[in-house]
């Protein structure tokens, strides 16, 4: 396989979960890896591995991701891949969402992607070669109950990359989009269960993406099985697709959600959503 050593590569929400699995896996594997991440960078990474360095950023701050692409290029050399991974899952049903909660994971979620890709873009067109690698979600190609906007985001980079990839063939760029099931990571904490859906842990999505780091290609599917499973809901009636995920109980793996388990979650991921929900709810009209 592909030698990484020399490859530069930045990734954004690297400070916890998918991202610094990935972060770890990368670096061993030879590459110079950059953190991007609002919360504290991850010390003990960089002590581990000399090839690691982290940055605070906001990756909602346009200026902001470009002073980090910045920083990554003076300090590490030219970018060869950018890994958006930042993402935020705050669940419930959507007549019931704040309008700051659906707005900070369409900021985080899908509006970084777009502006950090544009910013990458801008570095590697004029030379040729680089590697943008969209982490998406299952939920990217299902719609699940419980989670409209968050599903909503991840079309969104679905359709975002499959665009780009079209857009940038023969540029020496290339597209990845990578699609998890459910996650082992502190935004799957209080999910329900369901046979049809089997989570994975960080360390499986790092081996995914440093595996398409080594060899790029476009769906990457963890599980692997996912692709299958997505090629016959596809070729399945609605009707039937319908009742495969309410017998699985598939339905209810973010609508169930307990919100309990996940207020500590809920919390970081969009600090205030207490004292903004009433302020965001609608007022009820005045009856005669």
């Amino acid at each position: 396989m592909p030698a990484l050593a020399g490859v530069v590569v930045a990734i954004t929400g690297g400070s916890r979960g998918i991202g610094l699995a990935t972060a770890q896996a990368l670096a061993t594997a030879g590459a110079t890896v950059a953190i991007g991440d609002l919360d504290a960078p991850p010390g003990w990474l960089a002590g581990q591995h000399p090839a690691v360095r982290a940055w605070r950023v906001d990756v909602t701050d346009q200026d902001a991701f470009a002073g980090f692409l910045d920083q990554v290029e003076s300090t590490c050399g030219p970018l060869d891949v950018l890994i958006n991974n930042a993402g935020i899952m705050p669940l419930g049903s959507l007549g019931d969402e704040p309008a700051s909660v659906a707005a900070r994971q369409l900021e985080i979620n899908l509006h970084a992607v777009i502006h950090g890709s544009r910013d990458a873009l801008r570095r590697m067109l004029p030379r040729g070669r680089g590697h943008l690698v969209n982490v998406a979600s299952q939920a990217g190609k299902v719609g699940f109950p419980g989670a409209a906007t968050y599903c909503a985001t991840k079309h969104g980079v679905v359709g975002l990359s499959e665009a780009l990839r079209a857009e940038l063939r023969g540029s020496g760029v290339a597209v990845s989009c990578v699609m998890p099931t459910v996650v082992r990571t502190e935004l799957a904490t209080g999910l329900g269960e369901s046979p049809l859906v089997r989570p994975v842990t960080p360390q499986q999505v790092a081996d995914a993406i440093t595996a398409v780091v080594r060899r790029p290609r476009f769906d990457v599917y963890v599980p692997r099985s996912l692709a299958v499973v997505n090629r016959l809901l596809a070729l399945a009636p609605r009707a039937l697709r319908d009742a495969l995920l309410r017998i699985s109980g598939a339905d209810r793996v973010l609508a169930g959600a307990d919100p309990v388990a996940r207020a500590g979650y809920d919390a970081r991921a969009v600090p205030g959503r207490g004292q903004d929900a009433m302020a965001d709810r609608p007022r009820e009209r005045e009856r005669p």
